[in-house]
């Protein structure tokens, strides 16, 4: 098909009673580029063979029934290189669905994946539903942007990380308990960010440090003395920096000059001699001169009795 042959139709539309968003039925994605191109001769960077062929392998289909707006095109309503949603660039794709949000639901079997992934944007949550299985995570992950929280409890098993990193981060934090133990650490992270503080308990064990971490930094402080013999000395001293200076005492002993230098810092000064004796010369120093800042402390007060 040309382009003369595309405006005859558009005018038959037209004629018809249509509308200039009517479309065309094209039997190929040949058919589509061909007139593109006779209607855009100049935008040779628009390389829509790449496009298709990409879309092919991605969605793992080939799509026969693709459909373009000749009365869109004669209008200047789809501008390839501007505003087009046979680009491969997101940007000019989201432009045109922004411009014709109505035809989004057109395009939810698109071969193109960043086509399928711009157009849940702007779809209905019934046809948005449709995607939930996509075969490519990066329209799932746009999916669960704007899918309802009923429908998003459905998508915590995903297949991709990123989705169900996106999905950890949207859910109600009643909803996260199934994903506390997914297989990937940074998913369980953003779960012990968001999860209920009574319920971080049950995550106090996990076997990433740095979600353990997390865990210590917002746990009640009435746990923490439960995980002072962490194995991690990243865990440990997070655990140090919230203890009261009397629960303290408990990691005195810790093996990392880091945990027992920020134990020096606040210990009650009854522990602070021994310190002075601690094998690491930083701690060593911290205990000394806080035990010094003590005794001058006592001193002026003293003096200041006498007076």
């Amino acid at each position: 098909m040309n382009a003369s042959a595309t405006d005859a139709s558009g005018a038959d539309a037209s004629a018809a009673g249509g509308s200039a968003t009517d479309f065309v039925r094209i039997g190929s994605p040949s058919a589509v580029m061909a007139t593109l191109w006779e209607l855009h001769p100049d935008d040779a960077a628009l390389d829509l063979r790449r496009i298709f062929r990409q879309g092919r392998r991605d969605a793992g289909r080939r799509d026969d029934t693709v459909r373009v707006g000749a009365g869109l095109l004669a209008s200047g309503g789809c501008k390839p290189m501007q505003a087009c949603v046979h680009d491969r660039y997101a940007k000019r794709i989201d432009r045109f669905f922004a411009k014709h949000p109505d035809l989004a639901q057109r395009y939810v079997a698109h071969p193109y994946f960043e086509v399928r992934a711009v157009a849940s944007k702007y779809l209905d949550v019934f046809h948005l539903s449709s995607l939930r299985h996509d075969p490519d995570e990066t329209v799932r992950s746009m999916v669960v942007l704007r899918l309802p929280q009923r429908q998003l409890l459905e998508m915590r098993n995903d297949p991709d990380r990123e989705v169900r990193i996106r999905v950890a981060s949207k859910l109600l934090p009643h909803d996260l308990e199934p994903m506390m133990h997914d297989a990937d650490y940074f998913v369980r992270t953003v779960v012990a960010k968001r999860l209920p503080k009574g319920m971080l308990a049950l995550m106090m064990h996990d076997p990433d440090s740095s979600v353990r971490e997390v865990v210590v930094n917002r746990i009640d402080g009435g746990l923490l003395s439960a995980m002072i013999s962490d194995s991690d000395s990243s865990v440990r001293l997070a655990i140090a920096k919230r203890l009261t200076e009397q629960q303290l005492v408990l990691l005195r002993h810790d093996n990392d000059w880091r945990v027992r230098y920020e134990v020096a810092q606040r210990i009650a000064i009854d522990h602070l001699r021994e310190m002075v004796m601690d094998k690491d010369a930083m701690v060593q120093e911290m205990a000394l001169m806080r035990l010094m800042e003590n005794f001058m402390n006592a001193s002026e007060q003293k003096s200041n009795g006498k007076n």
